[in-house]
C-alpha cells in the first residue's frame, strides 16, 4: 500500500492542503492514517463529493 501526504493529495485532487486536513479530521476519506502531526491517505482514496452542493 503506498501513502501520500495532505500535499501531494491536493495537487492530485486540486484543493488545499488545509481542506484535505478537515477532510481527513472529519472522517471523510476512507483508509487515512494519522502519524504525530501528518495525515497519511491512501495513493488510491476517492476524493469525497463536495456537501456543500446540492444534487438535482
Amino acid at each position: 500500500m503506498e501513502y501520500l501526504a495532505t500535499t501531494e493529495i491536493a495537487v492530485k485532487w486540486n484543493v488545499s492542503s488545509r481542506r484535505i486536513g478537515v477532510l481527513c479530521t472529519e472522517g471523510r476519506i476512507d483508509g487515512v492514517i494519522k502519524k504525530g502531526k501528518m495525515w497519511l491517505i491512501l495513493a488510491d482514496a476517492m476524493k469525497p463529493e463536495d456537501g456543500r452542493l446540492k444534487k438535482r
